[in-house]
């Protein structure tokens, strides 16, 4: 009985705070921002409740695979001195698309039950979703920047601003999607497993753990087209070897990440006003 009661009250607190804040607002901006920062922290802390290692086990993950896929593949591109970085680089950005596209995907329907119990945007939940995974990639690029610091390859201010520009497009591109497949989820199912095949398979076709010049030239364009690849390959340029991708590069990146923003947000704004329906 109490843990039933505990449970009940640890799971109801989250809906209790949300609708504290709703009604507190007058205006819907000031509402947003409250709201965010609900969910967001509320989020955070559900995650990591009773866990001994809290945050630290979103960054085990990535670093286990890291260990694991450096053992394996470091024999194979044994010749290519900047590896090592290139692997985890690509790592840590693709764990954030991974997890970000995955919990974005089912975010209406795990937080249906806030439709009907406090007046929240539908957009807000889906958005606030990802929030975990984009606090592991921030402190990832704060880590990454400090070790190419203290291995005397200190990052320019260029391939810096450069970098937070990729990781921005990559957010931009992980929020479009989520926000299309958290509305479609809701009516079909089977979205999930089909994405999960998907992301399985895009491990692999986009450059994480093998280096994309192993590949023939007249191939890369296929692999550009995977959303990850140019985020993955132009951090790495940016990051690693100091070299800022040409303007070109950069707008076809921007561009790419715009259009998968605005057709989620399009799609969105077609399925979101039935939502609680679908729940």
């Amino acid at each position: 009985m109490m843990n039933a009661s505990a449970g009940t009250d640890l799971d109801s607190r989250p809906v209790r705070a949300i609708a504290d804040e709703s009604s507190r607002v007058h205006r819907p901006a000031l509402g947003h921002a409250g709201l965010i920062w609900t969910l967001v922290r509320t989020d955070f802390k559900a995650r990591y409740h009773g866990t001994f290692g809290g945050f630290l086990w979103a960054l085990l993950k990535p670093l286990s695979m890291f260990i694991v896929l450096m053992g394996v593949f470091s024999f194979l591109f044994a010749s290519d001195p900047t590896y090592k970085l290139d692997l985890i680089v690509g790592l840590f950005l693709w764990d954030f698309f991974a997890e970000g596209t995955k919990t974005g995907l089912t975010s209406l329907h795990a937080r249906g039950y806030l439709l009907t119990k406090a007046r929240v945007p539908c957009w807000i939940l889906v958005v606030t979703s990802i929030s975990n995974a984009a606090i592991t990639l921030a402190v990832f690029c704060v880590v990454i920047v400090v070790f190419l610091t203290g291995a005397g390859r200190p990052p320019s201010v260029a391939s810096l601003v450069a970098f937070a520009a990729y990781c921005v497009a990559l957010a931009a591109i992980v929020v479009g999607f989520a926000l299309a497949s958290s509305g479609l989820f809701l009516r079909y199912r089977d979205l999930n497993q089909v994405w999960d095949v998907v992301a399985q398979a895009g491990f692999f076709f986009a450059p994480v753990i093998y280096p994309l010049g192993i590949l023939p030239e007249r191939y890369h364009i296929y692999l550009y087209l995977w959303p990850p690849t140019p985020i993955i390959e132009f951090s790495r340029a940016a990051l690693v070897t100091g070299v800022v991708p040409s303007t070109t590069a950069n707008i076809y990146l921007l561009a790419d990440a715009a259009i998968c923003l605005l057709t989620g947000i399009l799609i969105f704004r077609r399925l979101s006003p039935r939502a609680a329906e679908y729940v």
